[in-house]
C-alpha cells in the first residue's frame, strides 16, 4: 500500500510540535497549553485539483476490486457501443478515487478524436444547480425571500391563469383552452423547486407546454426576449400542488441578472467560476477549445451503430457568443470543473479557501422542499417518481433513503443533463460523482444505465468501514440580512 504524502508530512508535523512543547518545559513544570493544530491541507484546497487519482483508491475507503469493477464496466459501455466516448470522475475525502476517460470525443465514432479527461461538454440541465447557486448568494444578501411573488422580481409574471384540468384533460371551450385564475402568485420556493406551476415546451401534449414550443421559448435571442413569451402563456397547474419540470430556472437566470445588474454569464464567472476555479465553463466554446468539444451522438436504429447528430438549425449553436444565456441549460463544462463545482458542496460551501455560500445556504439547498410531491424526471430521462425522493433548490434529494431502494447517503443531491450527463453529491459518504457522455436521439437497446450501474458500483465498492452512517444535520432556513 502506498504512503499518502500529506497524511504522513500531517503525522510528522504533529510529533515535531509535541517535541518542541516537551523539550520548553521546565522540569517539574506544567506544559503550557499547545495551540491547535491546523487542519491538513486536502488535495482539494490546490488551485488545479483535480488532475489524477490516488495512486492506491483504499487510502479512501474503497476496495482495489470495486474500483476495478467499476472502471471495466464503464469501459465495457464504450466498446459496446452505448456511447462513442466518457470520461467519469469519482472524489472522496478531498481527493479523487478514479479519473478516466474513454472512447472517441469527435468525429467517427470508431476513428475519431480520441476523449479526454479535458475535453468539453454541453452539461445542459446540469447547468441548473449553478444558477441555484447564484440564486443562494443573492438570497443570502437579502435581495429576494422565499415567500416573495415572482411577480415581486418580474413584473410581467403577474396574475398568470392556469389551465382547468378534467378527467385528466385540459377542457376546451369554442376550441380554447379554459384557464381559471392561480390560489396565489407563485413564489420564489416554488420557482426553485419546480413546483411554481410554469411548463416548460420539453415534453407534454397540452396547450401550455405546446405554447412554448410554438413561439420558441428557447430559442429566444436573450432572457428579457424569452420573459416577453412566457408572460402570455398559462400555468400547466396550480402552484404548488404539482412538481412540474418546468423553465423556472431560466426565469430564475433572468432574476439573477435583474438582482446583480449583470448579465448571467458574467455573474457566473465573477461569483462561481473563478472563485472555484471552473476555467472551461461558459456559456459558449471559445475559438481555441473548439477541438476539445464532443460532437453528440445517437443511435441509429437502422444502421445499428452511433451517427454524430448534426447541430439544430433553429437555434445558435453551442460556439455562437450570442446565443441566449440559459440559465436552465446553457452551459458547457469540463469533467474537471464540475468536480470542483461538486467538492464546493461536500466543503459547506467552501473550495480552496474560497467561499461562494454559507453552510447553512447548502444545507438548505439540499433539503427537501417539496414535502410529499413526486419527481416525474431526473433531469434526463422520466421515472414514475421514486419514494423517497425529494427536491431542494434546482436539484432532487435523496430524502428518506430507508424507501428509495437506493445505494446513497441520506441528503444525496443529484441532477443530469439531456445528453446524458450526470452526477451525485453524498454528504454522508462524502464523495461525489460525475459522469459525461454526449448522447441525444436514441439508445443502443439494452445498453448500459449509466445512473443506476454507476451508483451500485460506488457503493459496492465501498469498504464496510468506509460507509458513513450519520446523516446531515437538519437545514434552516436563513435569515438574510436586510
Amino acid at each position: 500500500m502506498s504512503t499518502n504524502p500529506l497524511k504522513f508530512g500531517s503525522r510528522l508535523l504533529l510529533a515535531a510540535a509535541s517535541f518542541a512543547i516537551l523539550a520548553a518545559c521546565g522540569a517539574g513544570e506544567p506544559a503550557a497549553p499547545a495551540a491547535p493544530a491546523a487542519a491538513a491541507a486536502a488535495p482539494s484546497d490546490t488551485a488545479v485539483w483535480p488532475t489524477a487519482a490516488v495512486a492506491d483508491a483504499t487510502t479512501l475507503g474503497f476496495t482495489a476490486e470495486g474500483i476495478a469493477a467499476l472502471d471495466a464496466r464503464l469501459a465495457q459501455s464504450v466498446t459496446d457501443g452505448d456511447v462513442a466516448g466518457l470520461t467519469y470522475i469519482l472524489g472522496k475525502g478531498g481527493d479523487i478515487a478514479a479519473f478516466k476517460s474513454y472512447g472517441v470525443q469527435s468525429g467517427d465514432p470508431k476513428t475519431g478524436a480520441p476523449m479526454t479527461k479535458d475535453s468539453l461538454f454541453r452539461i445542459y440541465s446540469m447547468t441548473k444547480p449553478i444558477t441555484g447557486v447564484a440564486m443562494m448568494q443573492l438570497y443570502e444578501q437579502g435581495k429576494w425571500a422565499m415567500e416573495d411573488p415572482v411577480s415581486k422580481h418580474v413584473p410581467e409574471l403577474a396574475g398568470l391563469q392556469v389551465l382547468s384540468w378534467k378527467d385528466g384533460k385540459v377542457e376546451m371551450k369554442d376550441g380554447k383552452p379554459v384557464t381559471v385564475a392561480a390560489s396565489h402568485e407563485p413564489t420564489m420556493k416554488e420557482l426553485m423547486s419546480h413546483t411554481a406551476g410554469f411548463a416548460y415546451g420539453l415534453s407534454g401534449d397540452d396547450p401550455a407546454n405546446n405554447a412554448f414550443r410554438d413561439t420558441a421559448v428557447l430559442a429566444s435571442k436573450d432572457l428579457e426576449e424569452m420573459i416577453t413569451k412566457i408572460k402570455d402563456i398559462p400555468l400547466i397547474y396550480d402552484p404548488g400542488t404539482r412538481w412540474y419540470y418546468s423553465v423556472g430556472v431560466d426565469i430564475q437566470g433572468y432574476i439573477v441578472q435583474k438582482l446583480s445588474g449583470q448579465k448571467l454569464g458574467e455573474y457566473f464567472q465573477q461569483h462561481i467560476f473563478t472563485p472555484l476555479g471552473m476555467t472551461d465553463t461558459a456559456f459558449f466554446v471559445s475559438e481555441e477549445k473548439k477541438p476539445r468539444f464532443a460532437d453528440v451522438y445517437r443511435w441509429d436504429k437502422d444502421l445499428k451503430a452511433l451517427a454524430v447528430n448534426p447541430e439544430r438549425p433553429d437555434r445558435p449553436g453551442f460556439t455562437d457568443p450570442n446565443r441566449m444565456e440559459s440559465g436552465g441549460g446553457g452551459l458547457v463544462g469540463s469533467t474537471h470543473d464540475y468536480a470542483r463545482f461538486a467538492q464546493m458542496f461536500l466543503g459547506k460551501g467552501t473550495l480552496a479557501g474560497n467561499t461562494v455560500l454559507k453552510p447553512e445556504t447548502v444545507e438548505l439547498m439540499r433539503t427537501n422542499a417539496i414535502g410529499d410531491l413526486k419527481l416525474y424526471s431526473d433531469g434526463t430521462t422520466a421515472n414514475p417518481g421514486l419514494p423517497g425522493v425529494g427536491f431542494g433548490m434546482d436539484f432532487a434529494v435523496y430524502d428518506d433513503t430507508s424507501v428509495t431502494g437506493q445505494p446513497y447517503g441520506k441528503g444525496t443531491h443529484y441532477w443530469g443533463g439531456a445528453a446524458g450527463t450526470w452526477f451525485w453529491i453524498d454528504p454522508a459518504n462524502d464523495l461525489f460523482f460525475v459522469g459525461m457522455i454526449q448522447s441525444m436521439g436514441g439508445s443502443r437497446p439494452e445498453g448500459m444505465n449509466f445512473r443506476n450501474d454507476s451508483a451500485k458500483l460506488v457503493y459496492e465498492a465501498l469498504a464496510p468501514t468506509a460507509a458513513a452512517t450519520a446523516a446531515p444535520a437538519p437545514a434552516k432556513e436563513l435569515e438574510p440580512a436586510h
